[in-house]
C-alpha cells in the first residue's frame, strides 16, 4: 500500500505530479508520522525529510476541512538561517499548489515569529493565530514567557524540530529540549515531536526530547533512512 494512502485525495495528486514517488525517509517516516508516534528522521540534506514531516502535518489540517478552527497546531522549531526557505519550499508553496487544485479545501495559515517579526505582525497574530507556527529556539523561549505566546502554544499538538544535530551540540539545545517540556505541561497533553537531522545516527536518539522509557529517560522511536529504528 503507499505510504500516502491515507492523505487527503488532493494531497496525493499533488505529491504524484510535483514529485512522483516518495523517498527513502517520506517512506518510512510517514507510517510512524500518522500513528502519532514520536519520530526522529536522520537522512541527508536533500532527501525529503523536512517534507516528509511538514506534508502531514498539512494534510492534518487540511483533512478537518469546515471544522478547521483559528488555532495554532503544528509548531515548526528551526535555526534561523534554515526558516526562510524551508517556508517557502515545505509549507507554503505546496499548500498554495494543492488549493488551487480543490478550492474546496480550507485555508491554512503559515505564519513565522522570531525577533525580526514586526510588532504588527505580532498583534495580529495574537488575535488570529496560525496554524503553522514557525520560529527558532530562542523566540519560543521568549513565547513561553508572555500572556499572548501561552495563548497561541496551549493549542499546539504536534512539534517538528528541525536541524537536530545542530542544537544538540550546545546549551542551546539544552535550551530547547527545556522549552519543549514547558510546552508540553502548558499544552497539558502529550505532545507528537517529530524531529529531523542531517546526521547518520545523531547523539539527540537519547534526549529529554522523546517518548519516556521504563527507565525514565527519554528516546525517540526513529525513522532513519534508508532502514528504520524502532
Amino acid at each position: 500500500m503507499s505510504p500516502l494512502a491515507d492523505f487527503h485525495p488532493a494531497v496525493q495528486r499533488w505529491f504524484a505530479e510535483r514529485l512522483g514517488e516518495p523517498t527513502a525517509p517520506q517512506r518510512e517516516g510517514w507510517p510512524l508520522i500518522r500513528q502519532g508516534r514520536n519520530v526522529l528522521i536522520a537522512a541527508p540534506t536533500g532527501s525529503g525529510k523536512t517534507l516528509a514531516a511538514f506534508l502531514s502535518a498539512i494534510d492534518s489540517l487540511l483533512q478537518k476541512g469546515s471544522d478547521l478552527t483559528d488555532e495554532t497546531s503544528v509548531l515548526y522549531v528551526s535555526p534561523l538561517r534554515a526558516l526562510s526557505n524551508d517556508v517557502q519550499k515545505n509549507l507554503q508553496g505546496p499548500l498554495a499548489e494543492i488549493r488551487a487544485a480543490d478550492e474546496s479545501l480550507p485555508e491554512v495559515r503559515v505564519q513565522v515569529r522570531t525577533g525580526d517579526t514586526p510588532q504588527g505582525q505580532r498583534t495580529a497574530m495574537a488575535k488570529r493565530p496560525p496554524h503553522i507556527l514557525v520560529t527558532t529556539p530562542e523566540s519560543l523561549y521568549l513565547l513561553l514567557t508572555s500572556d499572548s505566546g501561552r495563548r497561541m502554544l496551549a493549542t499546539v499538538r504536534t512539534v517538528i524540530v528541525d536541524e537536530i544535530h545542530a542544537l544538540v551540540r550546545d546549551k542551546r539545545g539544552s535550551h530547547l529540549a527545556l522549552s519543549l517540556e514547558r510546552l508540553e505541561a502548558l499544552a497539558g497533553r502529550p505532545l507528537q515531536r517529530v524531529g529531523l537531522s542531517a546526521t547518520r545516527w545523531p547523539r539527540c536518539a537519547r534526549t529529554s526530547n522523546g517518548p519516556r522509557s521504563t527507565s525514565g529517560s527519554r528516546s525517540w522511536c526513529a525513522a532513519i533512512a534508508p532502514r528504520s529504528c524502532s
